[in-house]
């Protein structure tokens, strides 16, 4: 599914260079569910952000389904964020003004249309998690549960086969923590390569991988469980 092979990513702060990511080499295959924590500034955001086509390397390769996507321009990464890519954040990133249903359907928009089968998708997702009863409600109108549920619909609408997720509990209390994360097993036992972004050992303790990053590094990889 996806394999980094001495990835580097820089940024000049100050006078100086800072090494995010630091020839990182990572093999994650179909069917994962690896979460990776750190301290701050430990790389594990720069390296979420391009796994998920949002930025590029500066030096080394990644490859996502066997394709070489390191360097690739900015309308092509695009087209693989939207048809490979689910991301779910911490803030919902919901549009205020569409309800639950339009915001789940959205990425579906970048195809120019929204089909009745497309729809109908979006409906059997929302039903799947929970979410029957809420699709003509607009997130104001929503718990941050429901808000998550919305946002991991809207990141399957389009079948992607990796999900990355970053932090994706860290605006919800405990309990709806551990529902959402509950749903992630689920999603999970049935086929879905998932990447998480955390710095909750509890959070991470659902994944049946745990990388840990250091100074743009990968300090440590293992399994949890299974």
């Amino acid at each position: 599914m996806i394999r980094t092979i001495e990835l580097c990513r820089r940024f000049h702060v100050g006078d100086t260079w800072v090494h995010a990511l630091d020839h990182v080499d990572l093999e994650i295959a179909p069917g994962d569910f690896v979460a990776v924590m750190g301290p701050s500034g430990s790389g594990k955001s720069t390296l979420m952000n391009i796994l998920g086509c949002l930025d590029t390397p500066d030096e080394g390769r990644y490859q996502l389904l066997d394709q070489e996507v390191a360097q690739l321009d900015d309308d092509r990464l695009s087209q693989i964020r939207n048809s490979h890519i689910g991301f779910v954040f911490q803030s919902f990133h919901l549009l205020p003004r569409m309800t639950a249903l339009e915001n789940v359907l959205m990425p579906l928009r970048y195809n120019n249309s929204v089909e009745a089968s497309d729809r109908q998708r979006g409906v059997d997702l929302m039903d799947r998690l929970g979410l029957s009863d809420r699709m003509d409600h607009r997130p104001n109108q929503l718990s941050g549960g429901q808000r998550q549920r919305v946002a991991i619909a809207r990141s399957l609408i389009n079948q992607p086969p990796l999900l990355l997720a970053d932090e994706p509990t860290g605006n919800l209390d405990s309990r709806t923590s551990e529902e959402i994360m509950e749903l992630f097993e689920e999603l999970n036992g049935g086929g879905q390569t998932i990447l998480m972004v955390t710095h909750e050992e509890e959070i991470a303790a659902h994944a049946s991988r745990v990388i840990r990053m250091r100074d743009g590094k990968i300090e440590h990889d293992s399994k949890t469980r299974h």
